[in-house]
């Protein structure tokens, strides 16, 4: 009868074999908790990081606010810049335009660079949701342009064009304010953004800066911004 059950031999090896089973989930779930715990400190850690650039931001625009008007600066009263929506052609007082009627949809400024002179009317509704837009005419150095590009396409809430008949070669505005600079490296550039990029002078706040008309002319239907 004794043939009949496994050995003693046979038992120590089960019981070796469910002992390296148990060890190697142990070891998958412990691996799987680290995993699991690093993408939650990555996480807390990228929001964290987030929250407070966005303060550090917002501070940095409170400051240049505080600092009052950049030099040379040209100001234009917001009670003054009529903000209708209109599908007709509009004549604005001042080029680049930095307010006035302007059509229901906006041009694309996520950070975006055209090479091509855009419809104003387009442009001035980027303006009333918070962009600065950076024009130039055949004066500017292409150098400065370059620089100029790259900060746009990192640069949420703003965009660049060429304005050929622009008095300056190149030139800063937003919705109300303007400011002529000498070249990439001018101080007021940095100041420009930091100040007016969805800045206080912004009428509609936080409205869409995609969704609009691109590079092609093409875009979706006005939302009501």
């Amino acid at each position: 009868m004794a043939a009949n059950h496994p050995s003693n031999n046979d038992r120590r090896a089960r019981i070796e074999e469910m002992r390296r089973a148990e060890q190697a989930r142990e070891r998958r779930n412990r691996v799987l908790t680290i995993g699991v715990s690093a993408v939650v400190v990555l996480a807390l850690v990228g929001v964290g990081g987030w929250a407070i650039n966005k303060q550090s931001d917002k501070q940095d625009q409170q400051e240049a606010v505080a600092k009052g008007p950049i030099e040379g600066e040209k100001d234009w009263d917001p009670k003054k810049l009529t903000r209708n929506h209109v599908e007709t052609p509009v004549t604005y007082k001042m080029n680049p335009p930095v307010g006035g009627d302007h059509h229901p949809i906006w041009q694309n400024c996520n950070g975006d660079v055209y090479d091509k002179p855009l419809d104003k009317v387009h442009a001035v509704h980027s303006l009333e949701h918070g962009a600065v837009w950076v024009t130039y005419n055949k004066k500017a150095d292409k150098g400065d342009l370059d620089k100029l590009s790259t900060k746009v396409k990192k640069t949420p809430y703003s965009l660049m064009s060429p304005i050929d008949d622009q008095s300056g070669a190149i030139m800063l505005s937003a919705w109300g304010k303007q400011v002529t600079v000498d070249g990439a490296d001018d101080p007021r550039v940095d100041a420009f953004f930091t100040k007016y990029v969805n800045g206080p002078q912004t009428p509609e706040p936080g409205a869409a800066c995609t969704g609009g008309i691109d590079a092609a002319g093409k875009g979706g239907k006005a939302m009501g911004q």
